[in-house]
């Protein structure tokens, strides 16, 4: 049984969600959201930090890395790897986080 925080958003809810976070957009199914870091252990620290709110969240962010870029896509398997409110409540919490 899904709870609410795992039902697919529609397209046009996302779209109004993400006019909110600064530099996230849709790609397919998820939420993407590039940073880039003044180097390599500065992309890694913002990992390092961000993989403690997905633990507490219990939400894992598909992740790409290379040297001080890392790029994040946030979508939720519980809902069919749709975007829902819970990538969204990740999103902010990773925004409010990251110092780029």
């Amino acid at each position: 049984m899904l709870t609410p925080m795992s039902n697919a958003m529609g397209l046009e809810d996302v779209e109004k969600e993400l006019l909110s976070l600064k530099g996230w957009s849709v790609k397919g199914d998820a939420i993407t959201k590039t940073f880039e870091f003044g180097s390599f252990r500065e992309a890694i620290s913002f990992l390092v930090r961000i993989s403690y709110e997905c633990e507490e969240m219990d939400h894992h962010p598909d992740i790409e890395n290379v040297y001080n870029k890392v790029r994040l896509a946030l979508s939720t398997h519980d809902a069919g790897g749709k975007v829902t409110e819970r990538d969204i409540k990740l999103a902010r919490r990773i925004d409010d986080i990251s110092w780029v």
